[in-house]
């Protein structure tokens, strides 16, 4: 999870929960052209003949919401909860698992995406990750570099996810406003990061950033804004593991298992392309405490964002 408001300042981050206190409509700021420079690919490599291993991802608004645990999760009462509309995901490490016994990186990975120490500390390279949207692979490789044998589960860590959501805002003197905004969230373990668009405007950090950092940009605002930015504490993020009691992942890492209907089974002599559909459930995972129980998100009113993101991972072979 990370935690996204529209504020001027935070408060009751010892909660886990940010009051999100309304709209800062004084500053002014012009909004800043997409870069034009074109997009990483995913990762590939072999002869173009050689049967490949490919990754897709896909987002699903009526899957199973799940929690930590990879238990079915109720939207709790008080709640209001919408399902983010997903621009795009990036992954970062690629595994799949042979038992759930299987800890991390003792099964077969296949991808680790590039890594940096240019903020000081061991860090996701942002520049060189592949944003992704749905339906798009997000990995591309030879068959031949998963091997032989039988995963039942795989693992994929997230790093980052860019998506759309609805809020309502009241603006003093003008009137109410019921609005869309972008979410970009970096939740992997630690990023390494530049200059990146929010939507159409660009923030510039420079730096390493911990899981839970995030940036907002309100679209098509009654006043212009500039992107808020902001971080959530420590442990907040939900990752779904269905096998957690016998394979936790790391703490303040994005590691989402999800266990495939039937085994994945690789003999090492196919001859087709194994393409696998990563199906991302978003059923009601943009969440928040509704003070005034109409599930409408409206920052001004005092409605706390509690969790948003991922809710479950389910692969399927096509």
């Amino acid at each position: 999870m990370v935690l996204v408001c529209l504020v001027t300042k935070q408060a009751n981050m010892g909660t886990g929960r940010v009051l999100i206190l309304g709209l800062c409509l004084t500053l002014v700021i012009g909004a800043c052209k997409k870069d034009e420079d074109p997009a990483p690919t995913p990762p590939t490599g072999g002869g173009s003949n050689d049967p490949r291993l490919v990754l897709k991802f896909t987002f699903d608004s009526t899957q199973v919401r799940l929690n930590g645990f990879g238990q079915t999760a109720a939207l709790p009462a008080g709640h209001g909860a919408q399902h983010p509309r997903f621009n795009a995901m990036t992954a970062h490490y690629v595994e799949f698992a042979q038992t759930a016994w299987t800890l991390p990186g003792q099964g077969a990975v296949v991808y680790h995406a590039p890594e940096t120490t240019a903020g000081g500390d061991n860090a996701i390279d942002f520049s060189q990750a592949v944003l992704t949207g749905a339906g798009e692979a997000f990995l591309n490789i030879p068959l031949s570099q998963l091997p032989t044998g039988t995963y039942p589960y795989l693992r994929v860590s997230i790093g980052y996810q860019n998506f759309n959501i609805d809020f309502r805002q009241v603006v003093s003197g003008i009137g109410t406003f019921d609005l869309d905004g972008t979410i970009a969230s970096f939740i992997g373990f630690n990023t390494y990061i530049g200059t990146f668009n929010v939507n159409q405007q660009a923030v510039t950090v420079n730096d390493d950033k911990l899981q839970g950092f995030w940036a907002f940009e309100v679209l098509n605002p009654p006043v212009a804004v500039a992107p808020i930015v902001g971080q959530a504490p420590p442990g907040a993020t939900t990752v779904p593991n269905p096998i957690f009691d016998s394979s936790p992942i790391p703490a303040g890492s994005c590691l989402v298992t999800g266990v495939f209907a039937e085994p994945l089974v690789i003999s090492g002599t196919e001859t087709e392309d194994v393409v696998i559909n990563v199906s991302i459930s978003t059923n009601n995972s943009f969440e928040w405490i509704d003070v005034a129980d109409d599930d409408i998100f409206e920052p001004a009113a005092g409605d706390q964002v509690v969790d948003m993101g991922t809710r479950g991972m389910v692969p399927t072979v096509e």
